[in-house]
């Protein structure tokens, strides 16, 4: 396990063989940048695997429609919402998500 912290704040993403732009052990593109919110334990993960594996219950999915941020931009460090994560690309410093992860979404959001 490693943290990585990123932006001005030093907000922390958790997960295994976590890259400079928060990439994982299990998702490593260039696009693999977007670190999620667990609702229960509350800290940014590179992935629900890397989550799975460290801590001692399942990731628990955000609410799509919180105002709280749910999505840390693994370049930058910009705090996103849901919404805001959908647009596609970090509305800081414009680097885009995999849209693959939709594949995954209902594992993050709810």
């Amino acid at each position: 396990m490693n943290k990585r912290f990123f932006g001005a704040k030093q907000v922390a993403m958790v997960g295994l063989d976590i890259g400079i732009t928060g990439t994982c052990a299990h998702y490593h593109s260039d696009v693999d940048i977007a670190g999620l919110r667990c609702s229960r334990c509350e800290e940014y993960f590179a992935c629900y695997q890397c989550h799975d594996a460290l801590e001692d219950h399942h990731f628990v999915p955000m609410a799509k429609n919180s105002a709280e941020p749910a999505v840390l931009c693994g370049r930058c460090g910009q705090e996103l919402t849901y919404q805001e994560y959908k647009t596609g690309a970090c509305l800081n410093c414009l680097a885009p998500f995999n849209p693959r992860c939709e594949i995954h979404e209902d594992r993050y959001f709810c």
